[in-house]
């Protein structure tokens, strides 16, 4: 796919993998629409870009009625949007001493039902056109239920299904639907993590894998090949054998 020219719709655009990506669309000559909770980042990231085809929205993509705004201002702005990148997502460590619905459903608001809110606003304009690129930032926590990251893999795991899903049934539509699961990536939600996190990757690094595989289309991006593997092999794990390992 030559992204050139297309209107992409970034959310989480203020920082890490968002704020990357961003600049790497704008160099490849994408109409930006940036879209991300603190205006004060998407300020500075326009200016950053000095872009005639970008608009910055601020938004809560946690909050479907902030959503639906959000799309009116693009529409009104670009007339469409080709690819939807729905990068938004929070983490943190949520263990017994966290474990409360207020928590869950931050969590789940902005990793999961962010994603269903902006695919509903999508949906209709695409299949009407039969063209359309959503892609999806999972991660590959949605392997197991890691100790004290229920909620984080439990949003990413339903993310990931979620996105599968409409992979198939908006196949016949010719809409794509991609799926990313990146391993840690150095950003600002990794760097509040106290544990170790191997094969670790430069943010800019992540972006470009991530950009090469929307241009090739691919259904599934992820990466570093090495926690790839591994989470292949936790999925494979005996029960017992992984509650032993994980605790």
């Amino acid at each position: 796919m030559n992204v050139k020219n297309k209107v992409v719709f970034l959310t989480g655009a203020s920082s890490g993998i968002g704020y990357s990506l961003a600049h790497h669309l704008a160099k490849e000559g994408c109409k930006l629409a940036l879209i991300a909770r603190r205006q004060n980042l998407l300020i500075k990231l326009s200016e950053e870009i000095k872009s005639d085809d970008l608009l910055t929205i601020q938004c809560d993509v946690g909050k479907q009625e902030q959503i639906i705004e959000t799309f009116g201002k693009v529409r009104n702005h670009f007339g469409k949007i080709d690819i939807a990148i729905l990068n938004a997502g929070v983490g943190g460590r949520a263990g017994l001493e966290f474990y409360n619905g207020y928590r869950a459903r931050e969590i789940f608001n902005t990793n999961t039902l962010s994603i269903v809110y902006t695919v509903e606003q999508l949906l209709s304009e695409f299949m009407e056109r039969k063209e359309g690129m959503i892609v999806g930032i999972s991660s590959l926590a949605d392997s197991r239920g890691f100790p004290k990251s229920g909620f984080y893999n439990a949003s990413k795991a339903a993310a990931t299904m979620l996105l599968e899903s409409l992979r198939i049934e908006l196949k016949p539509y010719n809409i794509k639907v991609i799926t990313v699961k990146p391993g840690f990536v150095r950003t600002p939600m990794t760097d509040k993590n106290e544990f170790h996190m191997p094969f670790m990757m430069s943010v800019d690094k992540a972006a470009r894998i991530i950009l090469e595989g929307i241009k090739k289309e691919k259904r599934v991006i992820e990466f570093p090949l090495p926690t790839v593997l591994a989470t292949k092999l936790m999925n494979i794990l005996p029960n017992f054998l992984f509650d032993m390992l994980a605790g």
